[in-house]
């Protein structure tokens, strides 16, 4: 008989702490986890490994949570798998609130007649599916073989061994089809491009190749489920998926978009704000993508959620054309109400050229230490290397001491002789010794040992944190490298204009205004930052420091 998920959202408190994996296999088992078809020969070899938990009181209390609409177990297994552990694997549980409002939305589509969670971690989708779809078979894949035992715990405890799969299989692996319509819903595991193997950075490639779209060797797993669900859905198929939100703005971003506008029939967004911290367990940002496989909607839904309280539904939010996504390459300021410039206003790209500061290709050589002793100093320049010295500085930078410098050799060198020649060779042997010369930046300079520093820039900025960027009047004429952002007025700006339009961006800029990554870092690219609105020139040479609402 299968049991009715419960209104109650999941506790997250474990019933037992100090649970040893061995004892949560052996509490799986016990909760009827081989009643779930799909073993794979390595769950049976894991589960071997089980210790006995010989109280019945507490199988039996792990039973009532379950049937509650608790998940004890995906609990317990957060306590014995470490955060770094999980982060492998990208193994982060949705809070219940995040599924019931998937699943609220999944029910206004056509009944599935199979409902399939492509990372189904311990089944909390599949679970609350069983309630929404009494009849649809419930599939969910995992790669993880102690996950996949605990997820056939929780169905089997709950009544549903009958009708559901558990296979220990790559999502991209494929599924075999059905009659029938197929609900996809999940939330896929976060992995970054660096821990994806290139075999599977081959696949994306090819079967994007086979849609004509390309793909990016940067996207993360995440790219590749949608991928993935394209390839395994067919017409009339319906899914919502949450994974980071990165994929709205970034470029290796743009397969999902191309995805969203054309073969997975998107039909909207809900972006969840970081501040929100929509999984407890990890920084990271969050969007609910909902689709319809093969429709193709005049205008798509965007909505943004300030707190996790607010999210019932998937519904709501703003109606966005289909030519404007098209256009757009950043979607997530779609999600933002309009901003009109305020009078008197301008982009601060009409006043500055904004430039990010010089890359060196190999920073432990030329920022200054042990190995630049002897140089002279006319080629050790004070330099920004790190954010947290614009972050410590504040609006003003009126101190050098405490600053790094980078060697900044000119082309030519017959300018030097003596000593400070002597001194430049012995450290370009090493650089040479250390593979500076040969690296990719260096190869493309006209002087490879020629770093090549901007001026100093009047303002100096951070441009990725997790906050608001920080900008310093720069008074001592550092460098910047590419931590920073440097401000060039392209029109003389006397000090108190400087210090006016400082304090402005200090105070009148926030996080919206740029691009957010997973982990809720905000990035804020040179364009991006010149269409910041700041006072125009008249105002500033009145600032009072009032910022328009």
């Amino acid at each position: 008989m299968t049991v009715a998920r419960s209104s109650k959202a999941i506790k997250e408190e474990p019933s037992e702490p100090l649970w040893t994996e061995k004892q949560l296999l052996s509490a799986a088992l016990q909760l009827g986890a081989a009643g779930v078809a799909g073993w794979s020969e390595q769950e049976q070899e894991l589960a071997q490994q089980a210790d006995p938990v010989a109280d019945k009181k507490k199988i039996s209390s792990l039973r009532d949570q379950i049937r509650e609409g608790q998940d004890p177990l995906g609990t317990l297994f957060g306590q014995i798998r470490s955060p770094e552990q999980r982060r492998d694997l990208g193994a982060t549980y949705t809070p219940p609130g995040i599924v019931k409002a998937m699943l609220k939305w999944a029910q206004e589509r056509p009944t599935p007649a199979r409902v399939i969670d492509p990372g189904v971690g311990s089944a909390r989708f599949l679970l609350e599916a069983a309630a929404a779809f009494p009849k649809a078979q419930l599939v969910g894949l995992e790669i993880d073989p102690l996950a996949a035992i605990l997820a056939r715990a929780n169905l089997a405890a709950s009544g549903l061994a009958k009708r559901s799969q558990i296979v220990l299989q790559d999502y991209r692996e494929g599924l075999a089809p059905i009659d029938g319509r197929s609900l996809f819903i999940g939330n896929p595991p976060y992995v970054r491009h660096h821990q994806i193997g290139a075999k599977w950075k081959a696949w994306l490639a090819a079967k994007a190749a086979g849609l004509g779209l390309e793909a990016s060797q940067l996207a993360g797993l995440h790219v590749h489920f949608f991928l993935a669900t394209v390839l395994n859905a067919k017409p009339g198929d319906s899914g919502a998926l949450i994974t980071a939100a990165e994929w709205l703005d970034v470029n290796y971003g743009r397969l999902v978009r191309e995805l969203f506008l054309s073969k997975l029939g998107g039909q909207g967004v809900v972006v969840v704000e970081p501040t929100a911290a929509p999984f407890p367990d990890a920084a990271t940002t969050a969007a609910i993508t909902f689709f319809d496989i093969g429709s193709k909607p005049d205008s798509i839904r965007l909505r943004r959620v300030k707190r996790l309280s607010d999210l019932k539904d998937l519904s709501g939010g703003k109606e966005v054309r289909r030519e404007r996504l098209e256009a757009e390459s950043r979607w997530s300021r779609l999600t933002h109400g309009a901003r009109e410039c305020p009078d008197g206003f301008v982009e601060l790209g009409e006043l500055c050229r904004v430039h990010r500061g010089q890359v060196t290709g190999a920073n432990k050589i030329w920022i200054s230490g042990e190995h630049t002793g002897g140089l002279p100093e006319r080629v050790l320049f004070p330099t920004i290397t790190k954010a947290r010295e614009l972050i410590s500085a504040g609006k003003v930078l009126q101190d050098a001491t405490g600053l790094r410098s980078v060697v900044d050799l000119p082309e030519n060198l017959d300018e030097f002789d003596g000593a400070d020649k002597k001194a430049i060779e012995r450290f370009l042997r090493l650089a040479r010794k250390d593979g500076a010369h040969s690296g990719y930046i260096a190869s493309h300079r006209k002087a490879w040992w020629s770093v090549g520093l901007r001026k100093p820039a009047p303002v100096l900025a951070t441009y990725m944190a997790r906050r608001a960027p920080v900008f310093t009047r720069n008074l001592v004429s550092a460098r910047h490298i590419n931590i920073a952002h440097g401000l060039y007025p392209r029109e003389p700006l006397n000090d108190d204009m400087l210090r006016a339009l400082v304090d402005y961006l200090t105070t009148g800029i926030s996080v919206i205004d740029g691009r957010t990554y997973a982990g809720g870092l905000t990035k804020f690219e040179p364009g991006e930052m010149e269409r910041l609105f700041v006072p125009g020139p008249t105002l500033l040479a009145t600032w009072e420091g009032t910022t328009p609402q």
